[in-house]
């Protein structure tokens, strides 16, 4: 498995609806970060300011500029959706995430060992 390269695949493919947001993460950016507060409607993240419609895009990613990767400009204050992502394997899979090498598709076993490795700074523990 590759390091991420940014290539905004898991961005672009969840951030028209398929993320969500805790209520402890909306009321802390109502409180600290209004501005990324703007962006939620009745309790659904991501949507127009004016409007209250569903965004197509997250309005925080950006494309960084003469290169193919993307940024996220509130990338310490993301919800925790994005945080852990990605989840599986099978998920890494349907989105086409660029992390995967074909031995981790032969052997999703193993891949699934090294993913929780490396998302373990990302992910809550498992209680159990």
């Amino acid at each position: 498995m590759k390091a991420c390269n940014q290539c905004g695949k898991c961005c672009i493919a969840y951030s028209d609806g398929g993320l969500s947001a805790s209520t402890a993460e909306i009321d802390w950016w109502e409180d600290f970060r209004p501005e990324i507060h703007k962006y939620v409607s009745q309790g659904k993240i991501w949507t127009s300011p004016t409007t209250g419609e569903q965004l197509v895009h997250c309005p925080w990613l950006h494309k960084i500029p003469n290169q193919n990767k993307y940024g996220c400009t509130i990338y310490h204050d993301r919800p925790d959706d994005c945080r852990h992502y990605p989840v599986d394997i099978q998920q890494m899979i349907k989105d086409n995430c660029e992390m995967l090498e074909p031995r981790d598709l032969t052997n999703q076993s193993k891949a699934q060992k090294k993913l929780d490795i490396l998302m373990s700074e990302s992910r809550p523990p498992i209680l159990g």
